[in-house]
């Protein structure tokens, strides 16, 4: 059975990434692609790294987050990396549920101010 090994524009295409991401997230070492010559290629450690990237950035977490947490393995192991990352997603959810409550508080007073004006628009038309 073949490995998995994608080159540098399957990469982008599987992750719907642009080439400048990919690039960038080589350069700040969060992916280490295989080189031969000025070709990159991609095994299954490097896409499974970059699908843990692409779901970190959707939670919220900035990519020096992320990369300290991929190197808690590297370092420490599987049990450190899971501590961590139970420790990293208190962090974000309580951070998340503040932003909701803030937003939910911004609903209100926009559907209120335009209840408002639509109240003084009618009135003003009878």
């Amino acid at each position: 059975m073949s490995e998995l090994r994608l080159n540098f524009k399957e990469m982008c295409a599987r992750f719907e990434v642009t080439p400048r991401t990919l690039r960038y997230y080589e350069y700040i070492e969060l992916l280490q692609p295989e080189k031969d010559g000025r070709a990159r290629f991609y095994g299954p450690r490097e896409v499974a790294r970059m699908t843990l990237i692409l779901r970190g950035r959707r939670f919220g977490f900035s990519l020096e987050e992320i990369r300290q947490w991929l190197l808690i393995y590297r370092q420490k192991g599987t049990r450190p990396q899971q501590e961590a990352w139970i420790e990293m997603a208190d962090r974000q959810l309580a951070e998340l549920a503040r932003q909701r409550a803030e937003l939910d508080v911004t609903i209100a007073d926009l559907q209120a101010l335009r209840d408002s004006t639509a109240a003084e628009l009618a009135a003003s038309e009878s």
